[in-house]
């Protein structure tokens, strides 16, 4: 690991808001990061990851802690037990687009609907990262991870992660801590094998938004090309030349809420039905069975609301500012907040608490944030 002159985080994050910290260290290998990592923790100092910074919202007075920048990168091909498939070891600090590339230019299936997707591999996981019906709980085998706790480094299965909808045990939600305070050190990911065939399309949001209606089969890097086409066109693919991408991508998270609460909602506002668990199962301990089971307790219907939908029907059109701001909803998604050149991270954050007070008042649902927040307050 190295200490370096401390670096704006305004440079670093696609948000590009924040002051320099009190103190910054380069990791560039796993084990750089994990000498950091415990350097860092036995100073007791107040301490954040830093990869893409992408997902990230820094407030704008300087952070008196330490950020580690994890700049660490490769992949290992392996074995999997599955006939069919193969295994991907990633280091934490590889770009996540460069990976979801090299799988789809090695025919290797189950991320490519991801493409575009800002940020690191490492990150991935902690908010469980998805687009157009895919996630990648769906291919993450496991990782590998340093516990702050312990200091220590274990290989921790996807199971014990927690994954839901764009959370996991490790994430930092907007007012709490996380379950698990960790950092992951490489991502290993199981991917099918379907060479320069391609596949079909099954998750009908994808489907949608390639406008497929037949079940032909489409090469990874058609689809790849058509993804990033689709992002660009909303202004969530980088690009340095359009200010609509110096975002955090989308603000706020979509709202997942009881069936019958969605019921009172308008009928045009979009929604998607939230999976049941229909496998889970009843456990009475041996000692405790007295021949009666008891009768299944059905799982409340849930589903997911678009939170663009009610930014954008509770009177806050794309390209939204408030008076004398810098700051500005994206001209092509509602659900975007940009910097539309030097707003603090004051004015940004006034604009999302203005866009959750307005979707509140006329709705009735709060809006959650997505990125993690440091030294801001909504």
């Amino acid at each position: 690991m190295a200490e370096i002159a401390p670096i704006p985080l305004a440079e670093l994050t696609t948000l590009r808001t924040g002051a320099a910290p009190a103190r910054m260290l380069d990791a560039t290998t796993a084990d750089e990061l994990v000498a950091a990592l415990r350097e860092t923790w036995a100073r007791h100092d107040d301490w954040f990851v830093l990869g893409g910074g992408s997902n990230l919202f820094v407030g704008d007075e300087s952070f008196e802690g330490t950020v580690i920048r994890v700049l660490t990168a490769g992949i290992e091909r392996l074995d999997s037990p599955h006939e069919g498939r193969a295994r991907l070891r990633v280091q934490a600090g590889h770009n996540w687009d460069a990976l979801v590339a090299y799988a789809v230019e090695n025919g290797l299936a189950g991320i490519e609907a991801m493409s575009g997707i800002p940020g690191t591999v490492g990150a991935a996981p902690v908010q469980n990262v998805g687009a157009y019906g895919q996630e990648i709980q769906e291919t993450l085998v496991e990782v590998e991870l340093i516990d702050e706790a312990t200091g220590e480094v274990s290989t921790v299965s996807a199971e014990e992660l927690g994954l839901g909808f764009r959370t996991s045990v490790l994430k930092h939600h907007y007012g709490g801590v996380p379950i698990r305070r960790a950092v992951i050190l490489s991502v290993t990911l199981d991917l099918a094998e379907v060479g320069g065939e391609g596949r079909q399309v099954r998750g009908e949001q994808l489907r949608r938004a390639l406008g497929l209606t037949g079940d032909e089969r489409i090469a990874l890097a058609a689809l790849r090309e058509q993804i990033l086409r689709i992002r660009a066109s909303k202004g969530m693919l980088l690009n340095p030349d359009d200010p609509d991408t110096t975002s955090a991508g989308s603000f706020f998270q979509n709202i997942i809420i009881p069936e019958k609460a969605a019921a009172q909602l308008p009928a045009e506002c979009p929604r998607w039905p939230v999976t049941p668990d229909l496998d889970a199962v009843t456990v009475i301990p041996l000692g405790a069975y007295d021949g009666y089971i008891p009768q299944a307790s059905v799982a409340r219907a849930e589903v997911k609301v678009s939170a663009a939908w009610l930014i954008e029907n509770a009177g806050i059109k794309k390209g939204f500012r408030l008076p004398r701001s810098r700051a500005g909803l994206s001209t092509k998604h509602a659900l975007a907040l940009t910097n539309r050149g030097g707003a603090s991270g004051e004015e940004l954050a006034e604009l999302a608490r203005f866009v959750q007070a307005r979707v509140h008042s006329e709705f009735g649902l709060l809006l959650q944030p997505e990125p993690v927040l440091v030294g801001v307050e909504l």
